[in-house]
């Protein structure tokens, strides 16, 4: 059992993480802003997304 909640815990990581990089790509920000954003989401995965989700977002 705890195998399949870590597979569905990765689907979730994985698809937050698309969503992430899909928002910011059609963002209307700077090429350096959306690179750092990528970035940032990339290199510290959790943190990265969360930080993205809370203050990255408009």
């Amino acid at each position: 059992m705890p195998t399949n909640f870590g597979y569905l815990l990765g689907l979730l990581h994985l698809i937050l993480w698309v969503i992430a990089a899909v928002d910011i790509v059609k963002s209307s920000r700077s090429l350096g802003s959306k690179v750092l954003w990528l970035l940032v989401i990339l290199l510290l995965p959790v943190v990265g997304l969360i930080l993205y989700y809370v203050v990255g977002r408009k």
